[in-house]
C-alpha cells in the first residue's frame, strides 16, 4: 500500500480517535452547523455530531481509492497519480481540521467558526489548483464538462486556466482571517464565479476548436 494512502488512513483513524476520546466530555446535544456570521444554527445528537465527520471521511477515502481502479481512462490517472494521492491527504486533513474545530467548540471554546475555516478552504482550493494543472483527461477528477471530456485539447486548456483560478481562489479565501465579517463571501463568491467561468470557457474553447477543424 502506498505511503500516502497509509497516511490518509491514519488521518481518518485520528478523526475517530478524537471523537472517542472526547465523547464522555461532550454534551448530549452538540452544535453541528454555523451560519455565515459564525453563529450556531444547527444541532445533532452527541453520537452523530462526533462521528458523522469521521464516517464521511472514511467513505471519501474508500471512494478516492476506488476511482483510479474503475476509471475508463485510468492510464491517464497514473500520469498524475502522485498529485491525486497528495490531494486525498489534503482533503482528509481539511475534514480533520473542521472536525477538530467542531469538537473544540462543543467543549466550550468560542470563536468565529467561518473565520477559522478560511485558511483550511484556502489551502484546499490552492492545492485543487495544483491538481488541476497536472490532471490528464479522465472521468472522475477535474473539470468534467461534456466539452473537456470530448476533446483533449479543450481539457488541457481548461485545466491550465482552472489551475490558476483555483490558486487565486485559495489566496482570496485566506483574506477571511483578517476580515472575519467577509470570510464567508471570500470563500463562496470566488469559487462560484470561477467555476461558472471555467464551464463557459470550456464550451467556448470547444466551439473554437471545432470551427477551426471544419475550416481545414
Amino acid at each position: 500500500m502506498k505511503k500516502s494512502i497509509i497516511f490518509a488512513l491514519l488521518i481518518v483513524l485520528a478523526s475517530f480517535g478524537v471523537s472517542a476520546y472526547f465523547y464522555p466530555q461532550t454534551p448530549e446535544t452538540v452544535a453541528s452547523h454555523w451560519n455565515i456570521d459564525g453563529e450556531v444554527n444547527g444541532y445533532m445528537s452527541k453520537f452523530w455530531g462526533l462521528f458523522l465527520m469521521p464516517i464521511v471521511s472514511l467513505a471519501m477515502l474508500l471512494f478516492f481509492w476506488v476511482i483510479p481502479k474503475i476509471d475508463p481512462l485510468k492510464p491517464n490517472i497514473e500520469k498524475f497519480r502522485k498529485y491525486f494521492d497528495a490531494f486525498i491527504v489534503v482533503f482528509l486533513l481539511f475534514f480533520l481540521y473542521v472536525h477538530l474545530l467542531t469538537v473544540v467548540w462543543n467543549l466550550g471554546a468560542r470563536f468565529n467558526m467561518v473565520q477559522f475555516m478560511s485558511p483550511a478552504f484556502g489551502v484546499l482550493f490552492y492545492y485543487c489548483g495544483v491538481l488541476m494543472e497536472k490532471a490528464q483527461r479522465n472521468w472522475f477528477i477535474g473539470i468534467r464538462t461534456p466539452w473537456t471530456i470530448s476533446n483533449e485539447e479543450v481539457w488541457d486548456k481548461t485545466h491550465r486556466l482552472a489551475g490558476k483560478l483555483f490558486k487565486i481562489t485559495g489566496i482570496i479565501a485566506l483574506g477571511g482571517l483578517v476580515l472575519p465579517g467577509a470570510a464567508f463571501y471570500l470563500v463562496i463568491f470566488p469559487i462560484l464565479f470561477f467555476s461558472l467561468y471555467i464551464t463557459v470557457y470550456s464550451y467556448w474553447e470547444y466551439k473554437n476548436i471545432s470551427r477551426k477543424h471544419k475550416n481545414l
